[in-house]
C-alpha cells in the first residue's frame, strides 16, 4: 500500500499533563514567571446579549455559557506586540494625491522658459 493514514506520532498520550510540565513549557518559551504578566482565560464561551426571563431557554442578558468544548488559554501579556494604528486616509487626501500624479504624467503640459 502506498499511503498510510496512521499518524506519525501519538498526539494524545495516556500521560497526564502536570504542573511540572507547565513550568517546563514556560521555561522553554523563555517566560519569566515572576515578572511577566501571565493571564488565564477561558475560550469557547458565549454571552447572551438579549434580555430574557432567566430560564434555560431565555437567560438573563449578560449570562455566560461555557460550551462543551471550552478550553483554557494561558497568555503572556507582557509579550503582546504593541503596534500603533495608522490613520485612515481621507477622501480629500486621496484626491490630492491623484491630482498631483495627473500633473506629473500629463503629456500635454508645456514647459515655459523665462
Amino acid at each position: 500500500m502506498i499511503g498510510n493514514l496512521e499518524p506519525e506520532e501519538h498526539v494524545m498520550s495516556d500521560k497526564c499533563f502536570t504542573q511540572e510540565d507547565l513550568w517546563q513549557l514556560m521555561q522553554t518559551l523563555g517566560w519569566d514567571v515572576r515578572n511577566d504578566n501571565i493571564a488565564l482565560e477561558v475560550g469557547g464561551t458565549s454571552v447572551y446579549m438579549i434580555d430574557g426571563d432567566g430560564t434555560k431557554w431565555a437567560p438573563v442578558k449578560g449570562t455566560r455559557k461555557y460550551n462543551k468544548d471550552a478550553f483554557i488559554v494561558i497568555k503572556n501579556r507582557s509579550r503582546d506586540p504593541v503596534v500603533p494604528s495608522m490613520p485612515i486616509p481621507t477622501q480629500q487626501d486621496e484626491q490630492t494625491e491623484q491630482k498631483g500624479d495627473d500633473r506629473a504624467t500629463d503629456s500635454n503640459a508645456t514647459d515655459v522658459k523665462a
